[in-house]
């Protein structure tokens, strides 16, 4: 026999009882009709992909909610769904990715971690909304920026690792633990040419940066960015304009670092000064750079891997917060590398 636990309003307890066998019904006190909408979504689109994924029945009436199916897949259910409740009981608003990922960490054996997901806000957004780390990566990713002077990111599209750390940056100045926040990245074209497009140099430098022009954005609004520009306290430059200079007082990321040569990798390291933090973050598959040119990313982890005060945090496919496909994407080039350097060694 099972006894689920779970926290909800009025600190209402969440029980089960067991019927013998390898089929089992196990039962929830949902505390409040509204929350059992909230679990539910829209066109019971998220229990409907729980019952697909773990080949359950899950149904409710009044205040409870009753699973039924194999007793090992029923129990994983219930774990996902203590999660969920514990999501919305923190007023968050659950999102298919809120739903896919504990179902991922349930079924990898990892899900007694998820509560902790829901309690950490890092920052504040200019129209109100909290912002807080989504996945158990992302968490440890924003825990290390905090602990380290410098921050690896290193991960697939779509793991948050720049709009992150754009708003551990922003809660550093908030606070005046920095007094500037410098965002770079190197002007490297992914497969296009911007060179001839019309404009000043600013113009032209402009599509490289918009990714961390969008994060500002959103994190302190456009009057209140422009503002901060002015005074010199919020600096977008590319990656060449930080030599020469040593950055004190000051939050750094340098983005698409992937796309870094060795020597414009040392560079930068070089400028931190102090009181300072650096993030670096990149995605060692979607290099740009020209044939025969080595990543100074991927030198750079080989050389500081174990030096102190520096972490390197690793994102895989579980950590994307964009759409579903977003992943299975990722996955599929993955596995065609996999096979590719199988051939090989063939």
């Amino acid at each position: 026999m099972y006894t689920f636990y779970a926290i909800i309003p009025k600190n209402v307890l969440i029980f089960s009882d067991t019927v013998g066998g390898l089929f089992t019904d196990k039962f929830f006190s949902i505390g409040r009709t509204e929350h059992a909408v909230a679990l539910f979504g829209s066109y019971d689109e998220n229990i409907k992909l729980i019952e697909r994924e773990f080949d359950v029945r899950v149904t409710v009436r009044d205040d409870e909610l009753k699973i039924s199916g194999d007793e090992e897949n029923v129990f994983k259910t219930g774990k996902v769904i203590e999660a969920l409740m514990h999501f919305i009981n923190r007023g968050e608003t659950l999102s298919e990715q809120n739903v896919r990922y504990c179902i991922s960490m349930v079924k990898d054996g990892s899900g007694e971690n998820l509560n902790q997901l829901a309690d950490d806000c890092i920052c504040i957004t200019a129209k109100g909304k909290p912002i807080k780390p989504k996945t158990i990566g992302q968490k440890k990713y924003c825990k290390s920026i905090s602990e380290n002077t410098i921050t690896f990111g290193v991960g697939p599209a779509g793991t948050g690792k720049t709009y992150l750390a754009v708003a551990m940056a922003v809660t550093a100045f908030r606070s005046k633990q920095v007094n500037r926040i410098i965002l770079t990245r190197p002007a490297v074209e992914a497969g296009e040419k911007l060179g001839f497009l019309p404009g000043d140099l600013q113009s032209k430098v402009d599509p490289y940066l918009r990714p961390l022009y969008d994060a500002l954005f959103d994190m302190l609004g456009i009057e209140t960015y422009q503002k901060y520009v002015e005074r010199g306290n919020i600096e977008i430059a590319p990656l060449a304009y930080m030599r020469g200079r040593t950055l004190d007082d000051s939050f750094i990321i340098l983005d698409e670092a992937q796309n870094t040569s060795k020597e414009q990798m040392k560079m930068f390291l070089t400028r931190l000064g102090f009181n300072s933090k650096m993030v670096i973050t990149g995605d060692i598959t979607q290099i740009d750079l020209p044939h025969g040119v080595k990543s100074g990313l991927k030198d750079c982890l080989r050389i500081l891997r174990g030096v102190p005060d520096i972490a390197q945090c690793r994102f895989n496919e579980k950590d994307v917060v964009r759409h579903r496909l977003v992943q299975d994407i990722i996955k599929a080039y993955e596995k065609s590398e996999v096979t590719k350097n199988d051939r090989k060694k063939d």
